[in-house]
């Protein structure tokens, strides 16, 4: 359950994320997905790269590392990752963020 989100968020469909600790509130479009994230487990993303995204940290801590360049970002910071561009990342614990993909597939939403 959300401790971060309000209710209107909170009452979007959940995405099908399969990462541990992850709350992720999906907000869909014809050219865009905007999730809401938030983070009660410590995390690690492997590699990997995909369309444009860019991330707007509401509380906690990121480190990331964006082309080979290590980066640590926390709450009121906003990053960008260039479409294409290899990126991995750590998330730790009590992390929230808002995150647009400009991909309109990246993930779907949970089925009840």
């Amino acid at each position: 359950m959300s401790k971060f989100f309000p209710d209107p968020i909170k009452d979007l469909p959940q995405a099908d994320i399969p990462i541990n600790g992850l709350k992720a509130y999906l907000s869909q479009s014809k050219e865009h997905q905007i999730l809401f994230m938030e983070f009660t487990e410590d995390t690690d993303l492997p590699e990997h790269c995909h369309a444009a995204q860019v991330g707007f940290v509401l509380k906690g801590r990121i480190d990331m590392t964006i082309a080979g360049q290590k980066k640590t970002f926390t709450t009121g910071d906003i990053y960008h990752i260039p479409a294409g561009v290899l990126h991995s990342g750590k998330i730790h614990a009590g992390y929230a963020d808002i995150t647009f993909f400009h991909e309109p597939d990246r993930y779907s939403a949970k089925q009840k």
